[in-house]
């Protein structure tokens, strides 16, 4: 598949994850499990009905994995941010990111609430609505605005700080240079869904990624 074809199908479950919530009128918890959505059950099954077509392995917050041996494997987030999304808060996304042998090949994040799109392809760079992105370039923690998720337990130093509740978009803001860094200070709050699709994104506009305890931040254990 190439890389043109791949982001084709990004597009399309993503597109597909539109439609689904347009449906949703019950915003509530699933009761499945603690901090899932109706909504995020909504999100997975049409990502996936998608994915499925294609024949591609997936990995998915919400239904776990299949075929991880394929050549093409596609990390999922149908709805991050679900708790912003079910508040009404116009920041939740559809996150997808495609694996080959290599790692990370093809990645695409949408905002849901306002359709901007970011994409990026391994070595062709990251991409806004048309736009190529670039970080910030500030290298002062004095004078950045970092995104984070949690609590600092102390103050680090930066000028400011935002917690803007879904992380996949909160990284693809590092990614245009609107933040100027992003620190998730609560271990194991996030998993591979959540930022795959935008550390690839931020890699090619850039930025680097890195975890405070040496961990591999590209998996594919949905545990």
């Amino acid at each position: 598949m190439t890389d043109d074809a791949l982001l084709e199908l990004l597009h399309a479950s993503a597109d597909a994850v539109a439609a689904a919530l347009t449906a949703v009128t019950d915003w509530g918890l699933s009761g499945r499990r603690e901090g899932q959505y109706r909504a995020d059950l909504a999100a997975d099954a049409a990502a996936l009905q998608v994915l499925g077509r294609a024949g591609v392995g997936i990995l998915s917050e919400e239904s776990g994995t299949v075929g991880l041996e394929r050549s093409i494997v596609v990390i999922v987030d149908p709805l991050d941010g679900s708790t912003n999304a079910s508040r009404g808060i116009p920041w939740y996304a559809t996150a997808l990111c495609a694996l080959d042998a290599d790692g990370a090949r093809v990645s695409l994040v949408v905002n849901q609430a306002s359709g901007v799109r970011y994409s990026a392809v391994r070595g062709a760079g990251a991409w806004c609505q048309g736009r190529r992105l670039h970080t910030s370039g500030c290298a002062e923690l004095s004078a950045a605005v970092i995104g984070c998720n949690g609590l600092a337990p102390h103050h680090p130093g930066w000028a400011q700080f935002r917690a803007l509740g879904a992380a996949a978009l909160d990284l693809c803001l590092v990614a245009d240079g609107v933040l100027d860094g992003y620190i998730d200070w609560v271990n194991h709050a996030h998993g591979v869904w959540d930022y795959a699709a935008s550390l690839l994104i931020c890699a090619e506009a850039g930025a680097v990624a890195d975890d405070a305890y040496r961990r591999p931040l590209l998996v594919r254990d949905h545990q």
